[in-house]
């Protein structure tokens, strides 16, 4: 009799692992997705573990880790997001790790208006002047981004060194990888770009 009973409850197990596996395809939030595809795999587990069907069992523990750390990077993702307010400053220098490195002198004009767009730049010492905007850049920023939200892959502007001044090419592929790879400097580009959207809409009623 007490063989029976295990054998049902390993089984409710498995059928458990089942509706859990089923409820996925109803989520719409992915951290829960991720937590009901975590329970299922732990319950297909112990059902493949106690009816030894262990290719089911070694796929189950493979899909366990790969989800476990999917779901820590979701919840850290929200975590940044969340403590990422208007009042926090902004860091763009992971750029240095993905950019190539140009040493330029003051008075040189770094590009100008109507090239064609082939980098962003991460100006890591010095200070830039966007012409015909009053606008100065200075170091610990990134300008030229905004060429790869416009679908006319052209500078918008001339940029020129007002001294002596580093900085980082970084190549739309290289843009893109970045912003992949962290996070933090994406939401700071995100931010950034919605200013300047909004600063140039501004403009354009007062004009």
């Amino acid at each position: 009799m007490e063989s029976i009973t295990t054998h049902h409850i390993i089984e409710a197990v498995g059928w458990l692992a089942v509706a859990f596996k089923l409820a996925t395809f109803s989520m719409n939030s992915m951290i829960w997705l991720r937590v009901l595809v975590i329970l299922s795999s732990v319950c297909f587990i112990i059902y493949s573990a106690v009816f030894q069907i262990w290719p089911l069992l070694a796929i189950e523990v493979i899909l366990l880790a790969i989800n476990t750390y999917r779901l820590y990077e979701l919840i850290a993702l929200r975590r940044l997001v969340t403590h990422m307010t208007d009042e926090s400053e902004a860091d763009f220098s992971a750029a240095m790790a993905y950019g190539k490195r140009r040493d330029i002198e003051a008075g040189d004009v770094l590009f100008e208006k109507g090239d064609a767009v082939d980098c962003m730049y991460y100006l890591a010492e010095g200070l830039v002047e966007i012409e015909g905007q009053n606008v100065t850049v200075p170091a610990g920023n990134i300008f030229g981004e905004m060429a790869f939200f416009n679908s006319s892959a052209e500078r918008m502007a001339t940029v020129r060194c007002v001294e002596d001044t580093v900085v980082y090419e970084v190549n739309e592929k290289r843009f893109t990888r970045l912003q992949y790879e962290d996070p933090k400097f994406a939401m700071s580009v995100m931010r950034l770009v919605t200013k300047r959207l909004v600063a140039n809409a501004a403009q354009t009623q007062e004009a």
